[in-house]
């Protein structure tokens, strides 16, 4: 298995394997392709990486910028995180976050949000920080992590693609 960024020709596997992951899942209302298609017609789609074995996709991890009511900059929401049915459990998903985060750490980033299972995203740093809130969002699986400096403190915005706009 390889991480590598996303690319044109992924776009519809990545659509698919997106859809699957989250089919069924009590936690999801099936928008996340959609999120992931509006992000990159918006441009918003800040960083995009794909796990491929045998040159096909079987996971992806999305990020894009986040507003803080503060007026902290350089901050991403990390997701939609999917990994196909059955290549799930073999640490994909975690291969992509550790990507991910080393990418955004290496362009000087100041920090990654993340509205997710406390359980797998504590093992990378991530950790609740009552400084930031998600409207709507249950505190113990709103996340955060920083890469340097204070946490901000405000309300966090993700990009209106996850809204159901484009």
């Amino acid at each position: 298995m390889i991480i590598r960024r996303e690319r044109f020709e992924d776009v519809k596997a990545v659509d698919a394997l997106v859809r699957k992951a989250f089919q069924g899942m009590p936690y999801s209302d099936g928008s996340e392709p959609a999120i992931i298609r509006r992000l990159r017609k918006a441009g918003a789609l800040s960083l995009a990486l794909v796990a491929e074995e045998d040159g096909k996709p079987v996971g992806h991890i999305a990020f894009s910028p986040v507003g803080i009511s503060d007026g902290a900059s350089d901050w991403f929401g990390l997701g939609p995180l999917a990994v196909r049915p059955d290549f799930q459990r073999r640490e994909i998903g975690t291969a992509l976050v550790l990507g991910g985060l080393e990418l955004l750490r290496d362009d000087r980033a100041g920090g990654v949000v993340v509205l997710g299972s406390p359980q797998f995203y504590q093992r990378f740093g991530f950790r609740c920080e009552p400084s930031l809130t998600l409207e709507g969002a249950p505190p113990d699986h709103f996340m955060a992590l920083p890469f340097e400096g204070d946490v901000p403190a405000g309300k966090v915005a993700f990009h209106r693609a996850f809204y159901g706009e484009g």
